[in-house]
């Protein structure tokens, strides 16, 4: 996907995280997975996060019996793309090297991700010899 923004609300992307989770949906069974997760919404609202994200072009729908069933278009790894550059951008003229470091002093990180961020580093150090 061409690098844009992707503008998406809290209350739609909480919606896209289902399709991600559970994968193809209908408005139904979306706001019964919101309920599950404590976000208490009308099927009315829910169908209106379900249209905006087609008319942004993140899903799509097919008409399956009586209902539409939405598909993500779009992938979670492409959503925190465009998140995390806008965090970059907004809030660090797009370093990346101070978030990386706020995170490491702030944020619990597991054996395996500290096993990961080795191996990166290392990969890193490799590439710069």
């Amino acid at each position: 996907m061409a690098r844009r923004d992707l503008e998406i609300g809290d209350a739609e992307l909480s919606a896209l995280r289902v399709l991600w989770d559970f994968g193809p949906q209908t408005v139904r069974e979306v706001m019964e997975h919101l309920h599950e997760r404590g976000r208490k919404v009308a099927y009315t609202t829910v169908l209106t996060f379900m249209t905006r994200l087609e008319q942004k072009g993140l899903v799509r729908s097919d008409k399956n019996d009586q209902a539409y069933v939405y598909r993500a278009k779009v992938t979670r790894e492409s959503v925190t793309r465009s998140r995390v550059r806008q965090l970059l951008d907004q809030l660090y003229d797009g370093a990346a090297g101070p978030v990386l470091v706020h995170l490491i002093e702030n944020e619990k990180l597991t054996g395996d991700d500290v096993q990961t961020l080795r191996k990166l580093i290392d990969d890193l150090d490799d590439k710069a010899s």
